[in-house]
């Protein structure tokens, strides 16, 4: 038997106008993690995929343990106990956590002896136990649209594992978790590798890779470039490989130029669906020509104080000021007029109409106002030259241009598209959620160099990252939130990493700003 799990040979995948995959040939030993490189859009998601069975190869062959197979659906892959972990989450909204592990699968309990039924609470049990062994505990009757973002990614995992797959593909799944989230995810990665699992892991995080990898492949604009042993490849020499070009790991900025005070939050309460508070009595205030960030572990209330800042939560108490004028009960449209762009955390759900254009959505803040719409009268051909502009200045792929739509498009370009459009509207306050999220080094470096530009441009920019090295490398202030509460606010160049942390944790409650 061949010593290789996994064999594709001379694979091409074609789309509309774009080549994703060219001629590929890697080779994938059992028991090994393996992980796969490339800057967005350069045909990662798209090769493993082929070998889940979401999409089959135009040209070449896939063998799996030594034996041609035509993978044609998800459904034969799991057969072949083959599964995928999806970067953009495959889960049923107003489903529990349970219903949505077990969709799809035979019913194994029968009623009577005779009648197959699904005994869900015996499979509430199975998933509770599941969760707790690989430290990814949920509660399995959760709604799935209860749940943070998180959540649903830790219930795409437990999906996979619940099926018992040897081979399995994690698709950018450290991508929504915590710095201790993912150290715990690293060690189950480890844990199934030691059972014998065979572990495809595409990521844009190489401090990741050089932590649990084997080897890695480099694909660049659908061709491999190289696969090398990790351990005797350094974090440039990938990044250099994967972006074609020298990559700046440091952030590089002048001191700040502090100007008149743009943003000015006092004492705001926001509440949850269940009337908790998820943000207690909040004060601070962000300059033109600063980078405030917000530092805290995931679910500490840092998101609500953005989404109440940009109108998409209520806030139960408290005041929103923007150069002086009282916001806090505006609409999301007059807070934009007034001047706010927002990046919020999920692109898919709140950023992006998904069954839209690049170019209609890339138009969304503008079209009601000339130049895109007269008299009530949309203007295609100024939505059309304003998104070739921004794809051009934003480094945005896709395979139809301004025609593609956007949910055909990788995570990471959806994410500069986002971008592109809020830095273009050139509002006096900038709120920056999660922005490299799912992004590859290349574009992180653009992204904190444009955060830097608009700061240098008398800019306030409100950065909310749960990167921690993003946010000492960027933020000229830092508030760490800990419980919905702000431990510290401090300038960034007075703090250490590790000090962060500890507010991060609630190490230092009782702290003086």
């Amino acid at each position: 038997m061949s010593e290789y799990i996994i064999e594709m040979k001379h694979i091409t995948k074609r789309f509309p106008g774009i080549v994703a995959n060219d001629d590929v040939t890697l080779q994938i030993k059992k028991g090994e993690i393996f992980a796969l490189l490339g800057e967005n859009g350069a045909g990662k998601s798209t090769l493993m995929s082929m070998i889940f069975g979401m999409y089959e190869p135009d040209e070449g062959e896939i063998f799996i343990r030594g034996k041609k197979e035509q993978i044609h659906s998800p459904s034969y892959a799991t057969k072949l106990n083959i599964g995928m972990v999806h970067q953009h989450f495959k889960l049923v909204q107003n489903y529990t956590i349970t219903e949505n592990i077990i969709l799809g699968l035979k019913k194994k309990d029968k009623l009577f002896g005779i009648l197959p039924y699904v005994d869900l609470k015996k499979a509430d049990q199975e998933i509770e136990a599941l969760s707790k062994k690989y430290g990814l505990e949920v509660n399995p009757t959760d709604v799935i649209e209860n749940t943070s973002v998180s959540t649903q990614q830790r219930v795409e995992i437990l999906k996979m594992l619940y099926r018992e797959a040897e081979i399995l593909i994690f698709d950018e799944p450290t991508a929504v978790l915590t710095p201790q989230e993912i150290e715990s995810l690293l060690t189950i990665i480890r844990n199934l590798r030691d059972d014998g699992k065979t572990i495809i892991l595409i990521t844009h995080k190489l401090e990741e890779i050089k932590k649990i990898a084997d080897r890695c492949a480099i694909l660049n604009r659908g061709k491999l470039i190289d696969v090398l042993d990790v351990a005797t490849t350094s974090t440039k020499q990938m990044a250099n490989l994967m972006v074609g070009r020298e990559v700046s790991f440091e952030v590089e900025k002048s001191e700040p130029h502090y100007r008149e005070t743009v943003l000015e939050v006092k004492n705001l309460t926001v509440k949850n669906q269940d009337h908790f508070e998820v943000v207690k009595n909040v004060s601070f205030s962000v300059h033109g020509g600063e980078v405030f960030a917000i530092a805290g572990v995931s679910g500490n209330g840092q998101i609500e104080i953005a989404d109440a800042i940009a109108g998409v939560e209520k806030a139960a108490s408290g005041s929103i000021l923007l150069n002086g004028v009282d916001i806090t009960n505006y609409s999301i449209r007059k807070r934009t007029l007034e001047g706010i762009s927002y990046i919020p955390e999920d692109r898919q759900s709140c950023g992006l109409v998904m069954d839209f254009t690049l170019e209609e959505n890339l138009g969304l803040k503008n079209y009601f106002r000339e130049p895109f719409s007269h008299k009530g009268v949309l203007d295609k051909a100024e939505f059309s030259q304003y998104g070739n502009e921004l794809i051009d200045r934003y480094d945005i792929r896709s395979s139809q241009g301004n025609k593609t739509i956007v949910r055909s498009m990788s995570g990471g370009n959806q994410q500069k598209a986002i971008i592109g459009r809020e830095i273009e509207l050139q509002s006096p306050l900038m709120i920056f959620v999660q922005p490299t999220r799912g992004l590859d080094i290349g574009a992180i470096e653009n992204i904190h160099k444009q955060i830097i530009r608009q700061r240098d441009a008398g800019k306030a920019i409100l950065l909310i990252s749960l990167e921690l090295d993003e946010i000492m490398n960027c933020a000229d202030t830092i508030g760490v939130i800990y419980n919905g509460e702000i431990q510290k606010i401090a300038a960034a160049k007075t703090l250490t990493s590790n000090e962060v942390g500890e507010f991060m944790m609630g190490v230092h409650q009782n702290a003086e700003n």
